[in-house]
């Protein structure tokens, strides 16, 4: 199995064991008299197997990701590298939203407000973070294709 088949079992497990959450609840009560529209034991045996499936892929995912390189690092650090910039260019990008303020001033009197950062300067290292994270992330896709599961 391809890391890519397996990373997309896990986001179906999870999606499943969602539902399967839901499913349970809807089912935890009924009136008097009346049967569950299904079985509760038998959606707690489906949820117990999707996770203990999730549970398994997702440490063979992880050892994988420890153990193959790409581009001379292992997928663990591309990844943490990867989620660090998203973290960057937000914070980036909310400053220039809050930099790109617009301060109306009914009369000349009135105090003028002024951005402390040059909005250009930021969204230019913005621009060049997100070309950075978009080469990191075609490099794990084309790794996630490319190696089998550990």
């Amino acid at each position: 199995m391809k890391l890519a088949e397996a990373l997309q079992e896990r986001a179906d497990l999870n999606r499943t064991i969602r539902q399967l959450s839901i499913r349970l609840q809807a089912n935890a009560l009924v009136q008097d008299g009346e049967n569950a529209a299904e079985d509760p034991a038998e959606l707690k045996r489906s949820l117990d197997a999707c996770v203990e499936r999730l549970a398994f892929l997702t440490a063979r995912i992880n050892h994988t990701n420890c153990a193959t390189k790409a581009g001379g690092r292992t997928l663990t650090e591309i990844i943490a590298q990867k989620d660090a910039l998203a973290v960057k260019i937000q914070a980036y990008k909310d400053m220039v939203v809050a930099a790109s303020q617009a301060s109306d001033r009914a009369r000349g009197t009135e105090i003028k407000i002024l951005p402390t950062v040059k909005v250009s300067e930021w969204q230019k290292e913005i621009d060049g973070m997100s070309k950075q994270y978009r080469e990191l992330d075609n490099l794990l896709q084309q790794s996630n294709w490319q190696y089998d599961l550990v």
